[in-house]
């Protein structure tokens, strides 16, 4: 069996490190894996780019303006939104024609088209595709926030000034969508069972197999080491207990680091002691933006790629906190639990089921300060220490490994290919 995964980085952002450790996983288990990428950044030989540099930059920038048109030129919802007007046809490509599987997984910004889905349905593959997101079961969102009009038919969007009637673009994408996933059979799968819920209550994938199985990490790379050798090898204090958080874009709102900012203070005003032996580390692109508005002194890094700095970075940590305000199943959680490090999240989206409330971290109340301060207080200050890591890296080797996450995935493929043959 020869399977193709699509996505449009091979390294940039969480979908594309899952997409990357899946096909590791999947090649290791036997299974011949490839990925097709837009924009490909390593030099892994089992990732192939695609051609025409010009061209695949045409389509971003293309599907990019038309966006920022309709935000009536303003940057604000810029990247939440993605239209699928312009992209790549693969269906000529070699890899696509040698592969028995296609396995799309974060396709926007210029990748693929809705037409060139529709393409690829009409190929007659099997077709997988993993939701790292709720784009797949909304007209144009990545994050609904609240919003349900997934469950009926997107309109009025809130992310899109001025809907509404004839120029309701979000309604238009919604039946453009609907036609082309209803021209042939996807198994969608969701990396938490939040999002396959979300996904089922989806108008829009009625009649689609959707199930979940989470992302992998490999726990021979994150896992537990020395500490004190870690923070020497990132020039930061062993003797002080590091809060760690981890961002693409520090400055992303919904990544929550407000919160975070406001749950220190509030733990330095009632315990000034921890000014003197508690730091934050802020790992991500523009982490001096928001460092100095911490009451214990930090220590930002900016944006990290190199593995094994990153390995060193939780090895580091006391403790990571990710409060965001929407989340499916953080790589990032996953990452510093492999390597025994407790964390601490809000009840959202599939961070309740990696962190084990008070037995290898802590779920705080959705968008509460005062709970993610006691959060904080509880695994610094109060909780067994060595208890909580042990169960954290117990968690992730138990649900999280390469090989049972790849056993999950040639099921689903074997499962997809006996439909397509009995549709024939």
């Amino acid at each position: 069996m020869k399977v193709l995964i699509v996505n449009t980085s091979d390294n940039k952002g969480g979908a594309a490190v899952a997409a990357g450790r899946l096909m590791d996983a999947l090649n290791n288990h036997g299974v011949k894996t490839r990925m097709l990428v837009r924009d490909k950044r390593t030099d892994d030989i089992c990732v192939v780019a695609l051609k025409h540099r010009l061209l695949k930059e045409w389509y971003f920038l293309w599907e990019r303006l038309v966006v920022f048109m309709r935000l009536h030129f303003s940057r604000e919802h810029l990247f939440e939104v993605d239209i699928a007007n312009a992209g790549t046809d693969i269906t000529g490509t070699r890899e696509f024609r040698e592969a028995d599987v296609i396995h799309l997984h974060w396709i926007n910004q210029g990748m693929l088209s809705l037409n060139g889905i529709r393409k690829i349905l009409k190929s007659g593959k099997p077709v997988v595709w993993t939701m790292h997101d709720i784009w797949p079961a909304t007209a144009v969102c990545h994050l609904t926030l609240g919003c349900n009009h997934y469950r009926t038919a997107c309109r009025h969007c809130k992310y899109l000034p001025g809907g509404g009637g004839d120029s309701d673009l979000s309604a238009k994408v919604w039946r453009r969508k609907q036609t082309v996933l209803g021209s042939g059979n996807i198994t969608f799968v969701a990396c938490s069972k939040w999002l396959e819920q979300e996904a089922k209550s989806s108008a829009l994938l009625g009649g689609h197999t959707i199930m979940s199985i989470p992302n992998p990490i490999d726990t021979r790379i994150f896992c537990p080491g020395n500490r004190e050798e870690a923070c020497r090898a990132e020039g930061l204090p062993a003797d002080k207990r590091l809060i760690l958080f981890v961002c693409q874009r520090v400055t992303n709102s919904n990544k929550g680091m407000q919160y975070l900012i406001d749950a220190c203070r509030q733990l330095a005003d009632a315990q000034p002691q921890m000014k003197d032996d508690t730091g934050v580390v802020i790992l991500g692109r523009y982490a001096d933006e928001m460092a100095f508005q911490l009451p214990f002194p930090a220590y930002p890094l900016g944006y990290v790629s190199d593995r094994q700095r990153i390995v060193n970075i939780y090895r580091s940590a006391s403790l990571f906190v990710l409060p965001s305000l929407s989340e499916n199943l953080p790589n990032t959680i996953m990452e510093a639990m492999a390597c025994g490090v407790p964390c601490l999240g809000f009840r959202v989206g599939g961070i309740p089921e990696e962190i084990d409330h008070l037995k290898n971290g802590y779920v705080a109340t959705y968008r509460s300060v005062d709970d993610l301060a006691r959060g904080m207080d509880w695994i610094l200050n109060q909780a067994d220490a060595a208890a909580l890591s042990a169960e954290a890296v117990k968690k992730v080797r138990h649900s999280y490994s390469m090989q049972q996450v790849a056993v999950r995935y040639s099921e689903v493929y074997q499962q997809a290919m006996a439909q397509k043959h009995f549709m024939l």
